[in-house]
């Protein structure tokens, strides 16, 4: 997609973040009202604690128009964890999730950690397939209840 900017994620875009996690949620999969609070909880303490020097999100965007999220937080000296990945429906499919993947993945390995985790959904499909085409492994999934909905959590890796 040209004349799409990916910048660093400032304090002004928390409301934004929380709200297309929340509500792209609640409309495509029907999570409760306790997955906009845990992202919110999330984008928080990003902003009240993270390491500047080796923690980023950033946010896509076309103009002043905001189009997806992505962070990349310290689990550990070695580990890094993506957070908070999402594209608005419009943007979906037209390589601007592969875009900003490899741009947080790079980052991390800039920063020196060796692999990188995430958390999500069985049912988020299109970024499994994501995942997986760009080396990433499914390291556990299990039933779970969370959001209101039974849900099979996923826990992927990648080394870097």
């Amino acid at each position: 997609m040209d004349g799409i900017e990916i910048r660093s994620f400032v304090a002004e875009d928390r409301d934004w973040v929380v709200a297309q996690h929340a509500d792209h949620y609640a409309r495509a999969e029907g999570f409760d009202a306790s997955f906009g609070v845990l992202v919110g909880g999330i984008v928080d303490d990003f902003l009240r604690s993270h390491d500047a020097e080796v923690e980023c999100g950033w946010v896509a965007c076309a103009g002043q128009r905001r189009l997806g999220s992505i962070f990349c937080v310290r689990v550990d000296a070695q580990t890094a964890k993506l957070r908070l990945f999402l594209m608005r429906e419009e943007t979906r499919g037209k390589g601007l999730g592969l875009r900003m993947l490899t741009h947080c993945m790079g980052y991390a390995k800039a920063k020196g950690y060796r692999k990188m985790q995430l958390w999500t959904h069985e049912s988020h499909r299109a970024a499994g397939a994501l995942y997986a085409k760009t080396g990433w492994r499914l390291t556990s999934s299990q039933k779970v209840v969370s959001f209101g909905q039974p849900l099979v959590e996923q826990h992927w890796e990648i080394v870097l």
